[in-house]
């Protein structure tokens, strides 16, 4: 771990995953930023924190909206100077088989799931190509890697998000920037509350880690993977399920 404190920027860190990882850094030492559409009683936690008065920025913003993009990371940059760490968390979903799914939904899942994530990661993405230094990890899925009904366009955008990563790896991996995925399983938070009973049980029945995930199980991934000293690990889709897709 860095004995200095970062910068950090999370995506979508008002609750659920984001929040687990935005409480990681937290713990760590580091300055975090993040955002969401609206705020939380945890961002409102964390911003009523002296503690935490200069380490810890909320911003109210829709990341698929790129003039609220640009500023959020604009915001971050006249704060602290420079991005150290970005962890591109926010996305949605939306279910069903695709015969039936509306023109709207798609937009939804793709603006904010793959363009957003784009457009804010190309900002930030600038400042650490004038340091010459940075780490950055994208929030995928195992729908990415493999097939999952009701789930296509869904699974689309995070299978799009794994490409752009090892794309990206090579157009700045000379400058000392690392870019690495995260293909999560399914966890206990908001994006599983759409599954019933039934289907979570079937989950944890065929997950041979016998559960579903915590949010911390993967926020201790995205410590390990912008560690200071893995700057030989770059372009590679971790995937953290336990054991569902082996």
């Amino acid at each position: 771990m860095s004995t200095q404190p970062r910068t950090v920027v999370i995506t979508g860190g008002s609750k659920g995953l984001g929040a687990g990882i935005v409480q990681s850094f937290l713990d760590s030492g580091d300055r975090v930023a993040t955002c969401s559409r609206s705020a939380t009683p945890l961002t409102k936690e964390w911003e009523s924190d002296p503690a935490l008065a200069d380490r810890f920025l909320f911003i109210e913003a829709d990341i698929s909206d790129r003039e609220q993009s640009t500023a959020f990371v604009k915001a971050v940059i006249d704060r602290w100077g420079a991005v150290d760490v970005l962890v591109n968390n926010a996305g949605v979903a939306r279910d069903g088989i695709l015969a039936l799914f509306s023109d709207e939904d798609s937009d939804t899942v793709i603006d904010l799931n793959l363009k957003a994530t784009i457009h804010l990661t190309r900002q930030v993405v600038r400042s650490m190509l004038t340091k010459r230094s940075g780490r950055i990890v994208n929030i995928s899925s195992i729908t990415g890697l493999t097939g999952y009904r009701g789930l296509t366009v869904y699974g689309a955008t995070k299978a799009a998000l794994d490409g752009f990563t090892r794309g990206l790896a090579r157009e700045v991996g000379s400058r000392k920037i690392t870019v690495n995925s995260i293909a999560s399983g399914y966890l206990k938070t908001e994006m599983s509350h759409g599954l019933d009973g039934g289907q979570l049980d079937q989950i944890v029945r065929r997950t041979p880690a016998g559960r579903l995930g915590e949010p911390d199980d993967i926020a201790r991934a995205v410590q390990f993977l912008v560690d200071d000293r893995n700057d030989w690990l770059t372009g590679q889709v971790l995937v953290i399920d336990g054991g569902l897709t082996c």
